[in-house]
């Protein structure tokens, strides 16, 4: 939205990702939660994630993990300049509000990596889950936790029992 007016929209699977361009100085956000002003901050940019998004970009800016079956946003910082900014995981009704303040250089929102929208100063990107499910099918019966083990590499070995 600018200036009240809605300027684009879409949807993601992963995240939605508000971040500066290469050669520009950091960006100056004010962030709101379900219409709560929540902080004033200085960073490279912003996450906002679903869990299943919650193993890509968001846990390398320092997000947690989220388990797939957890009906939540993530709302994570990048490369903050403020003592409280650290990453958020709010509820599945929360609206989470980010505005690239005027005084800001010009940003880039990127949807799941693929699409990106050019943001101008003063443009407030705002997210909240769909009400529309995605029913996804798996291809094999190992968990959550097993796939999250093998993708990580995690050093489980002696920790889980005779499962290695």
């Amino acid at each position: 939205h600018r200036k009240g007016k809605k300027i684009a929209s879409g949807c993601v699977f992963n995240d939605a990702v508000i971040a500066k361009n290469l050669h520009t100085t950091m960006l100056r956000f004010d962030v709101s939660v379900s219409g709560d002003f929540l902080n004033h901050v200085r960073a490279d940019g912003y996450i906002v994630s679903t869990p299943t998004g919650s193993t890509a970009y968001a846990f390398s800016a320092g997000g947690p993990v989220v388990w797939p079956d957890v009906e939540a946003l993530l709302v994570v910082p990048i490369s903050a300049h403020a003592l409280f900014a650290r990453p958020l995981v709010v509820s599945r009704n929360s609206q989470v509000a980010i505005e690239v303040l005027a005084s800001s250089p010009p940003a880039v929102l990127c949807l799941d990596g693929r699409r990106t929208i050019d943001l101008p100063p003063g443009v407030r990107v705002e997210v909240r889950l769909s009400d529309q499910s995605v029913a996804l099918a798996r291809l094999s019966r190992s968990s959550f936790a097993d796939r999250l083990v093998e993708k990580f590499d995690l050093p489980v070995a002696g920790w889980r029992g005779d499962r290695g």
